[in-house]
């Protein structure tokens, strides 16, 4: 398989695998909660290496002291993996030019794994800031837990979350408008698009600017190529964005 990092990730990301012979490795083993089917990682920036990784021969058929981080991102099928790239190398940027509060920003992604034996894995994966020193990044802390219920069609599912949510995730709509990608805040009030409501009823809903609806729903037309909100709606039900 060929990585293509994006071009920021790329100054960060090593092949050197964690050592669960040292003593911080056992003391993350017994001190971070893991539920069944789900791999844990913690990377560091500052060491430039993993640091711990639990749950990989579960989840990838990867034991946990030979998996890296190259071979996590590098794993993701092929039709899911430019937009993986891009979002950890978009999502990377706007946390690092950030300097407060780092431990409470985190993305999600739906996409799925290939496992070492060759099937596919569909994946839920949240990774966030693990710890800070001075205002920047040291570590982040990335969890893959199999799910069973996804629906995968070709559209990428996503999610930001911490003390900027809005701006953090309109700026990742803003570069990853080139896919074909929905993020929970577009999904959210498309739902209730779906639902009847008039945009003055979904910014009231949820407690919202009429502009910040505009700003969710207005560029699904152009990224998906849809001609009017009924339009937008059918291909949400086609395309599994809506249950």
């Amino acid at each position: 398989m060929n990585m293509e990092l994006g071009d920021y990730s790329k100054n960060f990301i090593t092949d050197t695998p964690a050592d669960p012979e040292t003593e911080r490795y056992q003391y993350f083993l017994k001190s971070i909660p893991r539920f069944p089917e789900e791999a844990v990682y913690i990377y560091s920036f500052k060491e430039g290496k993993m640091i711990f990784a639990a749950g990989w021969e579960e989840v990838v058929g990867y034991k946990d002291e030979e998996i890296n981080m190259l071979a996590i991102v590098n794993m993701s099928a092929p039709d899911f993996a430019p937009f993986s790239h891009d979002l950890n190398d978009k999502a990377l940027r706007f946390i690092h030019n950030k300097t407060e509060n780092l431990e409470q920003y985190s993305f999600t992604i739906e996409l799925k794994k290939i496992h070492k034996d060759g099937h596919l894995v569909p994946i839920l994966a949240r990774v966030g800031v693990y710890s800070s020193e001075e205002g920047k990044i040291t570590a982040i802390i990335g969890r893959f837990q199999i799910n069973r219920s996804l629906i995968f069609g070709k559209i990428m599912r996503y999610a930001a979350y911490g003390p900027e949510k809005e701006t953090f995730e309109e700026e990742l709509n803003k570069m990853l408008f080139a896919h074909l990608a929905i993020s929970d805040k577009e999904k959210e009030a498309l739902s209730l698009v779906a639902k009847g409501y008039s945009f003055k009823e979904i910014a009231r809903e949820l407690k919202v600017s009429h502009s910040a609806i505009d700003k969710r729903i207005i560029p699904l037309y152009k990224r998906f190529d849809v001609k009017s909100l009924t339009h937008l709606v059918s291909f949400a039900y086609d395309n599994n964005i809506l249950p």
